[in-house]
């Protein structure tokens, strides 16, 4: 048994790539709700992580519009989910319990920001112990601006936080390779 585990697929990631800044994956929302059908499909565990800052004036605060999760991942009843208001998925949460009563399942992540909280909660999974494979295709990530005023685009950032990923901390795959082997 495998569990999805998918991260902030919040409105505020919309609204930013609707005001102009692309993501690396134009299709990562077709690829989420991909993963989401064959893994109810499937009958395996889903569970939904969502962020809610704790600053008012965070597009993620739970009263804030950016707050509300993109249709694509909307949960169904039934479905965990895990509200944290940090990083990783793992601090401040239940999640490592609901994972434990599930048997410590491998994991299949999915969602965004792929360099900041995908990133910390992938990370930490693997240094957990967990068996890991991130969804390459099913992340959303913007470009990143560095130190000395430069923007490294998009598709930058997140091919260089796969590379640093793959291999140390989980697989990395595309969706439709997750989907065929489930």
């Amino acid at each position: 048994m495998t569990a999805l585990v998918v991260i902030d697929v919040q409105q505020a990631f919309a609204v930013r790539r609707d005001a102009g800044r692309p993501w690396a994956n134009p299709g990562a929302e077709v690829a989420i709700a991909a993963l989401l059908a064959r893994f109810r499909e499937r009958g395996l565990p889903v569970i939904h992580v969502h962020h809610h800052g704790t600053d008012t004036a965070d597009d993620f605060h739970r009263d804030a519009p950016g707050a509300q999760v993109m249709a694509c991942a909307a949960p169904l009843p039934g479905e965990a989910v895990v509200i944290k208001s940090g990083s990783s998925a793992f601090i401040g949460t239940d999640l490592a319990e609901r994972l434990a009563a599930l048997g410590n399942p491998p994991l299949v992540i999915a969602g965004g920001a792929a360099n900041y909280c995908v990133n910390s909660t992938v990370r930490m999974a693997g240094n957990l112990g967990y068996d890991v494979t991130i969804a390459s295709d099913a992340l959303i990530n913007f470009g990143q601006r560095l130190g000395d005023g430069r923007v490294m685009p998009a598709t930058d950032v997140l091919a260089l936080i796969l590379a640093d990923l793959d291999g140390e901390f989980g697989r990395v795959e595309p969706s439709g390779q997750i989907i065929a082997r489930l």
